[in-house]
């Protein structure tokens, strides 16, 4: 065994364990990260990105079909070979060569192999000969791990061989009939994506499409799914799985229906990567979600940390990598004894995860949110106002797309008179969930944002119709 030391190792190299090792080492450290499959992670080879490439040729193509004159110049229809060859490029062909290239010219040390916490500080490495590797942090071990798809004990659904969101994203084929067991933004999306692409989809969405969203934002989502042929089965739930020898899928029903298909997706949730990296070493739970402050440290363990999926505060790789800079940078300041700005948006504090989190989820329509909905923002005990607006009523809607479709919704919060939530759903609305973001971040006076003009006419007007349907 042969052994190494240096001042952060990192278990993960995603874009979360990159990000971390990045600001450690643009802080003055030097740092190793250790990584047992691609480096780039979840997001670039099963997750975002090739995701987000399956899902963007037929957005861009239902644009060009809503804007008559353009309309007439589109004679085919989506190719979905070139898709997936789109797609593969986005995945980088599932190759890190790239990624590593970047660890290098960052002054990154990479480890490859499973890494195991050993005692304090220390972490193991076994690599894929079987050679074991010593590591060493004089000051912070950072989980990075991520998580992966939860598959529930559905009799026969693991022997049935399941898709997760890993096959389904690098899959080669698409298949005739899909079924989804799921109605989150996993299984929402790839519903879309799989109907664009010529399959038949069910989707048994027992809590519903987008539950967790404002409760708009999943009927909008439900309709268009069913327009597009999808069948949504609200409220049913899988009983039993069998796969038959001619790869036939049989999904019997709690109510006893039954439905077959040639692939099923499992989209219902995630489970932290971090039951064999050494956890009951240091006294804490294999498998489980970790526990951590504001400055992403695990308490009773000063020397810890958990950043992204693997402690559970935020699963999306934007909120990850913002952890990793908090991390990264706290990390620093007390290796140097610097001072920890841990207090309430400070520097080395992750505040935006518990009330300002952004999400975009590509269906169709998008679905763009920030922080609380109105019934969380309640749950909270906030006293709030909901105002709502048909955003296809813009003229900047109006212009963008020949019917559009879609719906705003702003949360605020009376006592403060800021806003705490937003909503959109309509074509192409993520490109305008920033603005909604700084206002929540911010904790921008609705007095202050009445002299934010939007320009004319642009689908951002919806923000003066919100304030004028709020009252000045």
């Amino acid at each position: 065994m042969t052994g190494t030391t240096y001042d952060v190792i990192v278990i993960g190299a995603g874009p979360v364990g990159e990000n971390v090792a990045d600001r450690v080492v643009r802080g003055g450290l030097t740092a190793a990260v250790v990584e047992r499959e691609l480096v780039g992670g979840e997001c670039s080879y099963w997750a975002c990105m090739p995701t987000k490439a399956l899902l963007r040729g037929a957005a861009a193509l239902r644009a060009v079909r809503h804007v008559p004159g353009a309309r007439e110049a589109v004679t085919g229809d989506l190719d979905p070979a070139a898709v997936l060859r789109r797609r593969d490029s986005f995945a980088s062909n599932w190759a890190d060569d790239g990624q590593v290239s970047w660890l290098d010219s960052a002054g990154i040390a990479l480890h490859r192999g499973h890494g195991r916490i050993t005692a304090a500080r220390t972490v193991e490495v076994t690599g894929g000969d079987g050679t074991t590797t010593s590591l060493t942090a004089r000051h912070a071990v950072v989980v990075a791990t991520g998580s992966g798809a939860l598959v529930p004990d559905i009799p026969g659904l693991r022997a049935a061989a399941p898709w997760t969101n890993r096959e389904a994203a690098a899959a080669e084929e698409v298949p005739r009939r899909l079924a989804v067991i799921g109605g989150g933004v996993v299984a929402a999306e790839m519903a879309t994506a799989f109907a664009s692409l010529g399959s038949e989809v069910t989707v048994l969405a027992r809590d519903g499409v987008l539950p967790h969203a404002e409760p708009f934002a999943g009927e909008l989502v439900t309709t268009s799914l069913r327009e597009a042929g999808v069948s949504v089965r609200l409220g049913a739930e899988a009983a039993s799985v069998q796969r038959y020898g001619d790869g036939t899928v049989r999904l019997t029903l709690t109510g006893g229906d039954r439905i077959e298909a040639d692939e099923l997706l499992v989209a219902v949730g995630r489970t932290p990567n971090t039951r064999d990296i050494g956890l009951d070493a240091i006294g804490l739970t294999p498998g489980s979600w970790l526990i951590v402050d504001d400055t992403l440290r695990v308490p009773g363990h000063e020397w810890l940390y958990a950043a992204g999926d693997a402690n559970h505060r935020a699963l999306l790789t934007h909120q990850g990598k913002y952890q990793a800079r908090a991390v990264g940078d706290a990390i620093v300041a007390r290796a140097t004894g610097a001072r920890v700005e841990d207090g309430r948006w400070g520097r080395h504090a992750a505040t935006a995860d518990e009330r300002a989190v952004p999400q975009v989820v590509f269906t169709d329509p998008e679905i763009a949110s920030v922080g609380l909905t109105a019934a969380a923002a309640e749950a909270a005990g906030l006293r709030i106002r909901v105002v709502d607006h048909d955003l296809g009523a813009v003229a900047g809607a109006a212009l963008h797309a020949d019917g559009y479709r879609g719906q705003a919704r702003m949360v605020v919060d009376e006592d403060r008179q800021v806003v705490v939530g937003f909503t959109l759903a309509g074509p192409d609305v993520g490109e305008l969930l920033h603005a909604a973001t700084i206002a929540v971040v911010g904790e921008v006076p609705l007095d202050r944002l009445w002299h934010a003009v939007p320009a004319f006419p642009t689908v951002s007007e919806v923000w003066l119709r919100l304030l004028e349907a709020y009252g000045r």
